[in-house]
């Protein structure tokens, strides 16, 4: 295609570049791709008689531009449609002036949506404008100089005794009189290329005074009022965005006001790329009082640089990061490609190297433990609620049947008991059954697309909960009658009441998700029929609702019964009963419930049986102890050789004497002695050594592919099969595992869906990966504290234990939960990076503890666009004569 020379010519114009000039660029440079598909020579030749930010009439530049009145009038509207110059009525007369690129021209060519949407070379140029000129700018700009500045969220700065007018957002909004929203211009254009981050982009910005006539005239903005302006505000506020202004008019002014996250920005994509955070920083960075911070990691996520990561409190004999320095920064180092971040939006990290709180680490869905005891022990019910919830729906089931992976991790366990972490978030839990405490989240969007959860067990509630908050349409199809999965199906009422699962499902419905009970989806329905329907996406949570066989000889007698089948019988009512002598096959969680379920419907005996060791059984501690209380025998080490029947009815069960369960390398790997036989004489065998997931036809005509075992395969980190539209989690994901981690996989499950249903967004662009691990308790001093012993949940006196179905534990007394929460050594504390901070203010909003505050540092003011060169050339001599400093006394240091 030919160059539009008169197209480059005002392209290098608008850079301060003449024909022949060093650095006049070609038509390899984004200046000049935005301009091309829509700019024609003919327009480039009325722009090439104009000036810079210098306003002018079309009866004045068409003598310059030896063109007609008409003909200028017509070309310079039609490039305030394409977005090139600006168009305002001044006196009674349109007025017609062109910006410099950023801020400026590229965002209200990409703000144009069908000419964005016609041509991707023009959003993605204005993509490629940072990444070719970011390396350029790098250490240029002075602090709160730059193209673009951050203006803190106000509540953030409230009381600072140094605050100025022009860091408020509220003094915009209040000495405008004219006011229009549009899209972001930014996550339009990430949008365009196929890497947006989720944060979607429609009504944004903020225009301004002649910004927002001119976006309302040209029909790229709508215009709203001031009130309907502080809403955007607080709404961008609320969903964890920041803002920033066009910074080239003056200190004080703008027109227009950004609402901004660090993962599609392209401003901030100079600070989180190049690390260029001066270029866009305001005059504050984050301060954390650590004897306040308890590590709840709400401001680590919600920073848009990545300034904020979690580290550790407690005193230690290694070295520990409680402050993030950069002894070399582009302030002071020649900074080339050596030392950019390109994959930041896929890097983040959320703890220093040295580590930070075990309990948060060990919790597969990295629950802020420390943050809910703080709020419990304050008595702030509604609020540790709500924290928990960010992560865990559902904290009265967890705090029932949780594996309490946190507490076996608890540092206080080095010194005398855990804490009783199950137990306080269950007390908490309790506080949603009363009115005043409940927590039902508010809904952040309303999105309205259909998305189907396919199983009603943890995973899919899960995920359907944090759908719903988006304001998705979810509907949950659930082949049972009873909703909750193995929550309802598998776990006993004495662990777990059904009421409990109940009362949390029920927050969803109040929440607008729908059930479908009885549905077998691949036969009463198939996934194309939804389709159809209207359904975007779909997540399958079906579990591992099976139970999987031993194959040896008799496992077909009468008698013998899968353990899952068992208790979903007993758990749905139906009229079990069973007599004489019970052989449990297992040594997990599951194969105790099944053996105490045995015990509560007429068993007159109850013998386990499991290869593995005492020391090695899968089944906690905890629950074996109340299986031995309720006179169950448990047998170690024999493995099932061969059913004995007669009758066609099993008699008996002969077993053979494990000699070891795992091989060196921990694997799987039975021995037995053949040799070593005994007999047991048994009325009914049931069979718990695992659970098998059954597809029946659900997956038909589908290109998702099945493991060998059975499991789906799915990508490890956002769960999309290969069925772009079919995204699982749960057990029939990962195999059987634990409810908190079918609730973690629901959630991550959620993000991703709802990145694939909306146009142009990445499934991992700017997306937290979770990657935690914990400080080295080893290293810790642990002295001087109290031996305050372990608070332990009363049981119930007046039932008798064995022959109930009810939970006899007790929740802790508000006495009890508060003694509990003052043993918590709060390990955990916030780090902050200052250089990468860039005084947003977005962590404030999010801690509940008054551990963060935003503290002046700077004390800069923007500059208007033609005062900004010397700022700029003042800043880089100093620049230099810092890094030559810097190289002699690393000179004489070495």
């Amino acid at each position: 295609m030919a160059i539009k020379e008169k197209v480059l010519q005002f392209a290098n114009q608008v850079s301060g570049k003449k024909t022949g000039s060093r650095g006049y660029f070609d038509e390899n440079d984004a200046r000049y791709k935005i301009l091309e598909p829509v700019v024609t020579d003919e327009m480039a030749e009325v722009l090439l008689c104009m000036k810079i930010r210098e306003k002018i009439t079309a009866e004045k530049v068409a003598p310059l531009c030896k063109k007609s009145v008409e003909k200028c009038t017509e070309l310079l509207l039609e490039l305030s449609e394409i977005g090139v110059v600006f168009v305002n009525e001044i006196d009674g007369v349109d007025t017609f002036w062109y910006e410099t690129w950023v801020p400026g021209i590229m965002e209200m060519m990409v703000n144009n949506k069908e000419q964005a949407k016609k041509y991707p070379q023009i959003p993605k140029a204005f993509h490629d404008y940072g990444v070719e000129n970011g390396p350029r700018s790098t250490g240029s700009f002075p602090p709160g100089v730059g193209l673009m500045r951050v203006i803190p969220i106000e509540t953030a700065i409230d009381g600072e005794t140094r605050r100025a007018s022009y860091e408020e957002i509220s003094k915009y909004l209040n000495n405008s009189d004219k006011f229009s929203v549009s899209d972001c211009s930014c996550r339009t254009a990430r949008e365009s290329m196929g890497e947006g981050c989720g944060h979607l982009k429609e009504d944004m910005c903020i225009q301004l005074g002649h910004a927002a006539e001119y976006y309302i005239r040209t029909g790229r903005g709508r215009e709203i009022t001031r009130e309907e302006a502080f809403k955007i505000i607080k709404r961008a506020e609320e969903n964890g965005l920041m803002h920033q202004i066009p910074n080239l008019d003056g200190s004080g002014k703008t027109h227009a006001i950004c609402n901004c996250c660090g993962c599609s920005c392209l401003a901030l994509k100079g600070g989180n790329m190049f690390a260029n955070t001066d270029m866009v920083r305001s005059n504050y960075v984050s301060k954390v009082d650590k004897d306040r911070c308890v590590a709840c990691g709400e401001c680590v996520v919600n920073c848009p640089t990545n300034a904020l990561k979690l580290g550790q409190k407690l005193c230690s004999s290694k070295p520990i990061i409680d402050k993030i320095e950069r002894k070399e920064t582009p302030r002071n180092t020649n900074w080339g490609p050596e030392r950019w971040n390109e994959d930041y939006r896929i890097n983040r990290e959320d703890v220093v190297e040295s580590g930070t709180s075990p309990c948060k680490t060990a919790c597969p869905a990295h629950i802020a433990v420390q943050g809910y005891i703080k709020l419990a022990s304050q008595g702030r019910y509604k609020e540790a609620l709500e924290l928990i919830k960010q992560e865990n729906p559902f904290p009265a089931i967890c705090g029932r049947i949780c594996p309490r992976k946190c507490e076996s991790a608890c540092t206080r366990g080095d010194i005398d008991s855990p804490i009783a972490i199950d137990e306080i978030k269950k007390f908490i839990a309790e506080q949603d059954l009363k009115e005043e405490h409940r927590f039902i989240p508010k809904k952040r969007h309303d999105y309205g697309k259909k998305i189907a959860i396919i199983g009603g067990g943890p995973a899919g509630l899960s995920c359907a909960y944090y759908l719903s908050i988006d304001g998705y349409k979810v509907t949950v199809f659930e082949k049972q009658k009873a909703l909750g999965g193995m929550l309802t199906l598998g776990i006993p009422s004495f662990r777990l009441e059904k009421e409990v699962v109940n009362a949390e499902i029920e927050i969803l419905r109040q929440m607008g998700v729908e059930f479908k009970t009885g549905v077998d989806v691949g036969n009463d329905i198939t996934l194309d029929e939804l389709r159809k329907d209207g359904y975007k996406a779909f997540y399958l949570a079906i579990g591992a609702q099976a139970g999987r066989r031993l194959n040896i000889e008799g496992e077909d007698a009468k008698g013998v019964i899968p353990g899952v089948e068992f208790v979903r019988d007993v758990n749905l009512g139906e009229d079990v009963k069973l007599n004489g002598k019970v052989v449990v096959i297992g040594g997990g969680n599951v194969a105790i419930d099944v053996a105490r379920n045995a015990t509560r419907v007429g068993a007159d005996s109850v013998d386990m049986f499991c290869l593995e060791n005492r020391e090695q059984m899968p089944a906690l501690e905890e629950e074996i102890e109340e299986a031995l209380e309720e006179n169950i025998v448990i047998n170690n080490s024999w493995g099932p050789n061969r059913i004995i029947v007669e009758d066609e009815k099993v008699v008996g069960v002969e077993f053979k004497k494990c000699i070891s369960t795992f091989d060196k390398n921990g694997k799987f790997a039975p021995v037995f002695d053949e040799n070593n036989l005994k007999v047991i004489d048994a009325d009914y065998v049931l069979i718990s050594v695992g659970q098998s997931i059954y597809w029946g036809d659900l997956l038909k005509g589908s290109k998702a592919e099945l493991n060998p075992n059975n499991t789906i395969k799915a990508d490890e980190f956002t769960y999309q099969t290969n069925e772009p539209d079919i995204f699982v989690g749960g057990d029939s994901y990962t195999g059987p595992r634990f409810a908190i981690d079918a609730i973690a996989a629901g959630k991550q499950g959620a993000i991703s869906i709802h990145r694939f249903v909306q146009p142009g967004q990445s499934l991992v662009n700017g997306r937290d990966r979770r990657y935690y691990h914990e400080f080295d308790k080893k290293s810790l001093k642990l002295e001087g504290y109290d031996n305050m012993p372990r608070q332990r949940a009363n049981h119930k006196s007046d039932v008798d234990e064995k022959g109930s179905f009810k939970d006899m534990r007790l929740t802790f007394t508000e006495e009890q939960m508060k003694k509990e929460t003052e043993r918590c050594l709060g390990c955990g504390a916030t780090v902050v990076d200052e250089y990468m901070c860039v005084g947003c203010g977005q962590c404030t909003t999010k801690c509940k503890f008054d551990a963060i505050s935003l503290v002046r540092k700077y004390d800069a003011e923007g500059v208007a666009y033609e005062d900004l060169k010397p700022a700029v050339v003042k800043n880089v001599i100093r620049r230099k004569g810092r890094i030559i400093g810097k190289k002699v006394k690393d000179v004489f240091t070495k």
